[in-house]
């Protein structure tokens, strides 16, 4: 179901924190994404990885507009316009990559879709928002710096929103740190959404999970 970008964005800040998930099963990701919707977190990035990775995607959205419409699905790991449009094509509100592609840049502009695109320098960040871009991946977010570049890079560029993902834990400590050093969002995958809790098919463990990260956040940024 399409959405409004701006809505889109607006969702992926209030919440905070994007599952980043993958699984070659539609019914597990069904059941992954509705226990990360029912603890708060309706933005979801669904990795591209995997042979026939659109296929389960497509499955997945159509599921989802007919059993929990409010759901936001995300596509992630999105290296060159082809592949965005066709996660575009099969119910994609959001793209992320983990490099800058000025051509995914412009399908997603002309689509109204939003990009958040990875990044680790500042120089990446301003071609970044040149081409459009509101919301920044910092990506690895752990090996370019941490939450020391993110201030770094908020000092002379103040006006930028980020969103790191590779190194951002749920837990107190590591998402003080990151939102202390003004994030706006964080992606986090097997830190989140754990082997354990999938193995043992433990969705309600994993709702219980994302609504604690959720929270979580909320007091960091209230605080």
């Amino acid at each position: 179901m399409a959405r409004d970008r701006l809505k889109v964005l607006s969702a992926m800040i209030d919440q905070g924190v994007i599952p980043v998930f993958y699984h070659p099963d539609v019914e597990v990701c069904s059941k992954v994404i509705q226990a990360c919707a029912n603890g708060g977190a309706k933005c979801i990035e669904f990795t591209n990885r995997g042979d026939f990775a659109a296929h389960v995607f497509l499955e997945v959205t159509r599921h989802f507009a007919k059993a929990d419409p409010s759901v936001i699905m995300g596509v992630g790991s999105i290296v060159d316009a082809p592949t965005a449009g066709i996660y575009i094509a099969n119910g994609a509100n959001f793209v992320v990559g983990p490099m800058t592609n000025a051509e995914v840049a412009r399908l997603c502009n002309r689509r109204g879709i939003a990009y958040s695109p990875g990044c680790g320098s500042a120089t990446e960040i301003s071609e970044a928002q040149e081409l459009g871009v509101e919301i920044v991946k910092v990506f690895p977010g752990s090996s370019v710096g941490g939450p020391d570049f993110v201030k770094n890079v908020l000092g002379p560029m103040p006006w930028t929103k980020i969103m790191p993902t590779g190194g951002v834990e749920a837990t107190e400590e590591s998402l003080k740190a990151w939102f202390g050093a003004g994030i706006v969002a964080c992606g986090i995958g097997s830190n989140l959404i754990t082997k354990q809790l999938l193995d043992a098919q433990d969705y309600d463990g994993i709702e219980t999970r994302v609504r604690e990260t959720v929270a979580l956040i909320k007091k960091i940024k209230g605080n």
